[in-house]
């Protein structure tokens, strides 16, 4: 049995810390609101009352919170899991955080005998109560290896793609390629409805060709019903297309048609959409086609 303790326990958070209570892991989770501790102690894992106390007598700390800041608060900050974490206990960042913080972090984790993966995921809520996830892992081999019990336990496709920070990179390249697919169904579906063409059927028959996608299928429903609770909000994907265009510029390279997906994510947070579904940016199509969001 592998003690772990999750911080975190959000829409992501805690589906993930009850799969791997359910496989086995004695669990000690800790979250800002405690009421978010529920589902992880029904499942028979325990409740702590700050980090130093989750993680004082853990082998693994897994971490799935919002942002950078967020991030370096818990690892780094006082009463942080640096702080009161044995040497040699592994951290997992789930989280999606700048590339720099992590290679950052992961540096002064090897100064204090600890080791640090980062380890972003996608696909959404649905993923994490599936135990589907999409993991991007960056960090040394050996850790990597050590951590595959854990990351095969929430995840489907779990993935060593470079050293530290290459999680972090990876996962703003998937940030933009599903953004700009939400954007072109939201499109698609205002061009659509302005025909009158029956909706349903059509996004049928273009998940069945080339246009066909995990984001359609996903996410179709959402935008058909106007229903945006949040699987993963607008503000959090606002927050990792900044991570992109910082990057990109960083990097010398143009990502034209991000810039333009970043600023339309942007847009919708402006306007209070930003804790609704990302699948919202639909929303926007419509305002910006003389149409009603609904």
């Amino acid at each position: 049995m592998t003690t772990i303790a999750f911080i975190g326990l959000g829409i992501m958070g805690s589906p993930m810390a009850v799969h791997l209570a359910q496989a086995g892991n004695d669990v000690v989770g800790y979250n800002r609101s405690p009421d978010k501790t529920g589902p992880l102690v029904d499942a028979g894992g325990r409740a702590a009352g700050s980090v130093a106390e989750a993680v004082t007598d853990a082998d693994v700390v897994a971490v799935m919170v919002p942002d950078s800041p967020d991030v370096e608060e818990v690892l780094a900050g006082e009463g942080g899991v640096f702080d009161n974490a044995r040497p040699g206990t592994l951290v997992v960042d789930f989280s999606s955080i700048r590339p720099d913080v992590t290679v950052a972090l992961a540096r002064t984790a090897h100064e204090k005998g600890l080791a640090l993966l980062d380890a972003p995921v996608s696909g959404g809520e649905a993923g994490a109560k599936n135990a589907a996830l999409s993991i991007m892992v960056g960090g040394a081999s050996s850790d990597f290896e050590r951590a595959r019990p854990i990351l095969d336990a929430v995840g489907k496709t779990v993935v060593h793609v470079g050293p530290s920070g290459s999680g972090q990179t990876v996962k703003a390249a998937n940030q933009l390629i599903v953004a700009a697919n939400i954007e072109v169904l939201a499109e698609a579906l205002v061009f659509l409805e302005a025909y009158g063409v029956d909706t349903d059927a059509a996004l049928e028959v273009l998940g069945g060709g080339l246009a066909g996608s995990k984001v359609l299928d996903q996410k179709k429903d959402n935008m058909l019903k106007r229903s945006f609770e949040p699987g993963f909000r607008v503000e959090l994907h606002h927050k990792d297309l900044g991570i992109v265009t910082s990057a990109a510029r960083e990097a010398g390279v143009v990502v034209p048609l991000g810039a333009v997906v970043a600023q339309l994510m942007a847009s919708s947070r402006a306007v209070g959409d930003g804790a609704l579904d990302h699948s919202a940016l639909l929303r926007g199509v419509e305002r910006l086609s003389g149409r009603n969001a609904r």
